[in-house]
């Protein structure tokens, strides 16, 4: 797996040069396998494949791990017990856990609290038709399943403004240099009182969408104190997760965020107890939906997405450029539940706004396509049609196969 900064950049590989100091893995945690390359402390190459859930393991990539160290170094590495790190150099890993939760709509229950009056913003969206003259018009579920409106509205100062009231509110100045005035002050009280109902209810994620918050945060980090306060497991802002202009596609990357980023972190941390000292001497770094690597702690929901296919063209573009240099190519990457279709040019390919199973996300990633249909997708015969996916068979059962 090629190593990139922070911004992305070529497809120079790095981190593979002369003999290592001890074991490298470069891992890709699918649906339905898991891959994991190994590089010896002796130069030799190690690859396996494993069942992504298996009764007999907890963890693919641990497993895999275990199993490279016991054979290599000849010593027991107990299944039962947390595994010693001291011989790993550092391990790289792209996963389709959000990308797979995303397709299947998996994620964490989650409520959206947005500016009083725009309640139904992401409901109405951009009112795009991919296809104009499609009479069937499908339209995805949202993540949240309940909104939460909030006393608080945000304009642009303008001299003549003629909105009643405006010119009597306080002005602030925002990030990005711009005047803004604070028509009605953030209220706390009654949002305090719907956040414990939504507490009640078992919902424990909100994601929050307030308008102009991407010049001016503070009425956002307000009730993201207060959710935090009131025992929220996590909060996704929109002016933290894209910090951009635009409501509608900072909704959406915020609500996508709240509702992958506590399904990845479960996940990251089960990693890290199944190794000694949760690998707090070990650098382990994740795949970006942009093809870049970003330490563990920093890997989130929205940047995660396409983190498994993402490592997929990087690899596929780093193994042709050596053989086939100036050959513009296809990349093909069908697992067990999406298959991911992307174009090499000689450069990467990045879009900032894309959208993954319905959902528009506004973040850096590679521009791939991706669909719900994998080997392990499952066939149903609802109300007199066939239906395909977007459920998986994952490892367990497996893809099942109908001899003739």
């Amino acid at each position: 797996m090629a190593e990139r900064g922070e911004g992305g950049g070529g497809g120079e590989e790095k981190g593979f040069e002369g003999r290592p100091r001890g074991f490298q893995f470069a891992i890709d945690r699918g649906g339905t396998f898991t891959d994991v390359f190994a590089r010896c402390p002796d130069g030799r190459v190690r690859v396996l494949k494993l069942l992504s859930e298996d009764s007999a393991y907890g963890d693919a990539p641990t497993e895999g791990i275990r199993r490279v160290l016991q054979e290599e170094t000849g010593m027991p590495f107990p299944r039962d017990s947390p595994l010693d790190s001291s011989r790993i150099e550092w391990i790289r890993m792209g996963t389709t856990v959000a990308t797979n939760a995303l397709l299947q709509r998996r994620g964490e229950r989650l409520a959206l609290v947005v500016t009083r009056g725009f309640r139904d913003l992401l409901s109405i969206g951009t009112q795009s038709r991919p296809h104009i003259f499609d009479l069937t018009v499908s339209v995805p579920a949202l993540l949240y399943e309940e909104v939460v409106e909030v006393d608080e509205r945000l304009i642009p100062h303008q001299s003549g403004c003629a909105l009643p009231g405006a010119q009597r509110a306080p002005i602030v100045r925002g990030s990005l240099g711009a005047t803004l005035r604070v028509h009605r002050p953030l209220e706390l009280t009654a949002l305090r009182e719907e956040l414990l109902r939504l507490r009640h209810r078992g919902i424990r994620t909100i994601a929050v969408l307030l308008l102009h918050s991407y010049a001016w945060p503070d009425h956002e980090e307000k009730v993201g104190a207060l959710a935090r306060e009131l025992g929220f497991d996590h909060v996704s802002l929109s002016s933290s997760v894209a910090a951009m202009v635009r409501a509608v596609p900072r909704g959406y990357t915020a609500c996508a965020d709240a509702y992958l980023t506590p399904l990845i972190r479960r996940y990251l941390q089960s990693f890290r107890h199944g190794f000694q000292d949760h690998l707090k001497n070990v650098p382990v770094l994740f795949m970006r939906s942009d093809g870049g690597l970003t330490p563990m702690d920093h890997f989130n929901g929205s940047r995660a997405i396409l983190s498994g296919p993402a490592a997929g063209v990087v690899g596929c573009a780093v193994t042709t450029s050596r053989h086939f240099p100036g050959v513009p190519i296809i990349g093909f990457d069908m697992g067990g539940t999406s298959t991911d279709v992307n174009r090499y040019a000689g450069e990467y390919e990045l879009v900032f706004e894309a959208t993954t199973a319905g959902v528009p996300i506004r973040v850096p990633q590679m521009d791939i396509n991706t669909v719900a249909a994998g080997g392990g997708s499952q066939l149903f015969f609802r109300s007199g049609l066939y239906v395909v996916g977007p459920e998986s068979a994952g490892a367990h059962p497996g893809p099942a196969y109908l001899l003739p």
